[in-house]
């Protein structure tokens, strides 16, 4: 009798299982034999390794095109936001969101979807508006995203990631103007403070002419001096916006699903008053 018997060989109508070995169970007809055949040979014990990679790979099939999808999503927004402020600017709210698209991509995926998104970003805006603007983007600000990603991970208090934003935004200040220099030919931090110095001493002049001021001041504002000062400028400048940053991303990322370290006392008072 061929294996395939009828339904008289069982007859107390049971089906066999898997476990048995026995294949009896695939006389109902062929396709449902077919079909509990493959059931069979992709059977897999709840509790086995098996079961444990297999569910590993489906968790990572499905979570793969979510990083890719919200990476993409990400930098083309950061993208956006630098195009509409450079044509269309409403002032210096949308200059605090700049880093923060690659910042909650770091928070959300990790340091190498962070990076694609910066340089997606710095693609996408080098075809729309060149590659001097999209520099300009990536220098400072997409970098500067990622780093606010990378100390907010760890933990670290809005200090310690205030300060090293501030540095790594002044970096890119000059860089800024090192570039402009290039493109203009001329050097323009220099051409600056010449003309900073230059309106200074004009104004001691004026002052001392109408008597509020000795002729002791005249010629004090030098080249040198001037650049120290505009150096603390440029410096306190960025710690102001990095301050702003970090208000903006602890009132917002957190609806997004991703939590920067709490504020110092201090603040949280100021807010709550």
């Amino acid at each position: 009798m061929s294996q395939f018997g009828s339904d008289s060989a069982n007859p107390s109508g049971a089906k066999a299982t898997p476990d048995q070995g026995d294949t009896a169970h695939l006389s109902t007809g062929p396709d449902s034999g077919f079909e509990e055949l493959e059931s069979y040979l992709n059977y897999v014990e709840p509790g086995s390794r098996a079961a444990r990679f297999k569910g590993s790979t489906a968790h990572r099939r499905k979570v793969g095109p979510l990083v890719m999808v919200e990476t993409a999503f990400l930098a083309s927004t950061a993208a956006l936001i630098w195009l509409v402020n450079t044509y269309f600017p409403p002032g210096p709210i949308l200059r605090i969101l700049f880093p923060l698209p690659m910042a909650l991509v770091y928070l959300r995926w990790g340091a190498r979807a962070a990076w694609m998104s910066a340089l997606v970003a710095g693609l996408l805006l080098s075809v729309l508006m060149g590659p001097p603007r999209s520099l300009l983007f990536l220098i400072p600000y997409a970098i500067m995203g990622v780093q606010l990603g990378f100390f907010w991970v760890r933990g670290f208090n809005w200090y310690v990631s205030i300060v090293a934003g501030s540095l790594l935004g002044s970096l890119g200040f000059f860089f800024r103007l090192w570039l402009m220099s290039i493109l203009i030919g001329e050097d323009l931090w220099v051409y600056l403070t010449t003309q900073i110095t230059q309106m200074l001493n004009w104004g001691l002049e004026k002052l001392v002419a109408v008597g509020l001021l000795e002729i002791g001041v005249l010629g004090q504002a030098n080249v040198q001096a001037v650049q120290v000062l505009a150096l603390v400028t440029v410096l306190l400048s960025n710690v102001v916006y990095l301050f702003t940053v970090h208000l903006a991303a602890w009132l917002l990322l957190e609806r997004l699903g991703a939590r920067i370290p709490e504020p110092p006392e201090w603040v949280q008072s100021l807010l709550e008053e």
